[in-house]
């Protein structure tokens, strides 16, 4: 079995994004020969996400509109975490709803996905460099 890693760096300079990892990804699959296995992709960042779906201008819109409505950043007063000095609560909690981490399956070389799918990276608290892993196992 091949195992193979590697980080993928960020530094977004607005406090929210969302950006389509697919392609970088695929360069590590290339990277990785790995034919047949699973591919890791997580953040590593406790206010950052790691999510699949479309890349579609609308939903990332919607995305934004709704997890702004679940977790407001302001006023910042509203959280207990950011009685420490910090103002970034709100981040802790967005990337808690879209998750840490996908898996997705690696089939004769490529990733094995559904009709439209891609990887993301979502950004909540953006301004400092952060990192995504990219762990890909198989034959």
């Amino acid at each position: 079995m091949k195992s193979y890693r590697k980080e993928l760096w960020f530094e977004i300079p607005t406090r929210r994004a969302f950006i389509n990892i697919t392609p970088d990804v695929k360069k590590c699959l290339v990277e990785s020969s790995v034919k047949e296995g699973l591919v890791l992709v997580n953040a590593m960042h406790i206010t950052a996400s790691v999510f699949i779906n479309d890349d579609e201008r609308g939903l990332h819109s919607d995305y934004e509109k709704w997890l702004e409505k679940m977790a407001p950043h302001s006023p910042i007063e509203q959280y207990r975490h950011n009685d420490t000095g910090e103002d970034n609560a709100d981040a802790h909690i967005k990337r808690q709803i879209m998750g840490r981490e996908v898996v997705v399956a690696i089939t004769d070389g490529r990733l094995d996905f559904g009709p439209w799918e891609q990887i993301f990276y979502g950004e909540f608290d953006g301004g400092r460099r952060k990192r995504v892993l990219v762990k890909i196992i198989g034959e």
